[in-house]
This record gives structure tokens, sequence and C-alpha cells, in this order.
């Protein structure tokens, strides 16, 4: 297995400086590429990020993206407005899909961004990142496009934590990756599994399940790996990445939905207790706090009645 690993590390990992904007505009040959920004009271960064794409991939000049999207999962801030203005197309996560109600979560967000899009290829992009580059981006779609052997693309980068290089990640390195190195090896070369930037051929994303919630990320890797095998995954180092830290709390219950996300296609089992109590100190003392543990999946879209007939119209 791992000299398996190795050859798909030497096949399938790239920088982005390994594809020219040019060479990925000359492959592009009307194929059509989305982006989504995920969006939930980010006002202080998505303006500049949809103004980057905007800038540097939507001209005439440089027709790499032909959609920008950001979906609002329910924003208290300036959000939508801050999108709209810097030129994205805004859409509330509420308004997609109104027939079957909406959950809180970032893969709920994720999911319904398949019915709003027309892309051939979709890309995903955290709405949160901080000096944005167009490369996440770039590097991202550009192997879809030369590679017609490639379905699904994942980026990598360091992810400081504060000044500290390498910090970020924490609960890749405590859950994701002992998950996957134990029970999936074959995905133990991806250096940001659970990252957000990635993008993937819409004929792979509507045939897989969405995990509502944190777990998504894990889902939609492990999944495309038995949907297309190893060899149609790859990743592609765009630099640095970074962003807003959730704090240790938060971090606690997106690891434990990222485990049940990973029980669940173990064994299709139920979990025991499927909440995750915590601490928290007050006045009082530590007063205990219990979440409920993410545990619904969406359908692959495929499967959904609208999208099939959108696709017939």
């Amino acid at each position: 297995m791992l000299e398996e690993v190795e050859r798909w590390l030497a096949r399938r990992s790239w920088s982005v400086t390994d594809r020219s904007l040019d060479r990925v505009l000359a492959a592009k040959h009307g194929t059509t590429v989305s982006v989504v920004l995920p969006a939930l009271d980010e006002e202080a960064t998505v303006g500049d990020i949809v103004s980057v794409i905007r800038r540097e991939l939507m001209t005439e000049s440089v027709p790499l993206v032909d959609e920008l999207v950001v979906i609002d999962s329910g924003s208290t801030d300036r959000t939508a407005e801050v999108a709209a203005k810097a030129g994205a197309r805004v859409v509330a996560r509420d308004a997609i899909l109104p027939r079957i109600p909406a959950v809180p979560g970032k893969g709920e967000v994720l999911w319904r961004s398949l019915m709003v899009t027309r892309g051939d290829i979709v890309g995903f992009v955290d709405a949160d990142l901080r000096e944005f580059s167009a490369d996440f981006v770039t590097g991202i779609v550009g192997p879809l496009l030369t590679d017609p052997d490639v379905d699904f693309v994942k980026a990598m980068y360091d992810r400081p934590l504060g000044d500290a290089p390498g910090g970020g990640g924490r609960v890749t390195e405590l859950v994701a990756r002992p998950l996957l190195n134990l029970h999936w090896p074959q995905l133990a070369g991806f250096v940001q599994p659970l990252g957000g930037e990635y993008a993937a051929r819409r004929s792979l994303l509507e045939r897989l399940p969405f995990p509502v919630g944190y777990g998504v990320e894990l889902g939609l890797l492990v999944d495309a790996l038995h949907t297309v095998g190893l060899d149609a995954l790859a990743q592609v180092d765009v630099g640095v990445r970074k962003h807003r830290h959730q704090d240790g709390l938060a971090l606690g219950r997106m690891a434990a939905a990222i485990y049940r996300t990973a029980q669940l296609r173990l064994s299709r089992g139920h979990m025991v207790r499927p909440r995750l109590t915590q601490f928290e100190r007050d006045d009082a003392g530590f007063t205990p706090r219990t979440y409920a543990v993410d545990t619904e999946e969406r359908p692959p879209m495929i499967d959904i009645t609208e999208y099939t007939h959108r696709r017939v119209a």
C-alpha cells in the first residue's frame, strides 16, 4: 500500500506552477467552470475573495471562471451585500430546494450549490480566507482541464497558526489523518484532506452523498476514492492558507462530526450516542454543554427530482 501511495504522490501531486495559466486556458475548450463560496458571517473576507476571482479569472482576456456564486447560509452581518457588491451572484441557502427544509452545516450548503450552478467543473473555496490568491482556483481547476483522467482535486498548503508555520489543521492531524491512514490508507498521501478548497467534475459530485456538516470533506474524499479510484484523485500545492481559526471547543465538535462520517462509511451502523458533551468554565466552575453530532447526509444530487428536471430543461 505504501508503494501505491508513493506512486500516486509522484503521478498526481503537483504545484500550481506546473501549469501556466495560458496552458490551463488553452485546455478549456468550452468546458464551463463554476466557483462556489459557502459563507456564514464572512463580511470581512468574502468581498476580497470575490474581487480577486472577478479581476484575475473572469475577464475577457482570462475567461477561466464562468460563474461565481456565494451561498449565504443565514448570515446576520453584511456578507450577502458585500459579496454582491464585489460581483458575485448571491443565493440564500434556504431559497434552494425549498421542498427540502435546510439544516445547518457546511455540507448542506455545498450540496445545495449543485442546484444553482451550471459548470461542468465545480470548485469550492472557503469564504474566510485572508490574503487570497487566484492560485487557489487555478490550482484546483487546472488538472481537471488539462488531464481528462482526473476527476477530483484538493488544494494543499501550509496552514500557519498565528506566527507558527504548520500549526493549523489540528483536527486534520489528530482525527482525520489517523482515520485515513488506518482505514483508507490509499488516501494517506493527501496533505490537506479536510481543506475547503477543492474542485471536481459535476458528473462525479452529483453521484456522491453529502454529509450535511463538517464531515463533508472527509466524506467526499472517501466516496470519490470508491467511486472513481485513486488515480482519478489529485492534489496541488498552492502555497499558504491564512484564515480564521476555530477555538478548541468548536474543533471538538468538528472532530466528532468527522469521526461520525468515517464510522458511517466503515460500518453503515448506528452511533451509540450521537452527541458530544464538552465542558466550559464559568463562575460556577466547569459547566457541561452537550451538542448533537451531525448524522444526516444528503443523497446524491442526481437522485433529486428537481435536479434531474433541470438537466433536461
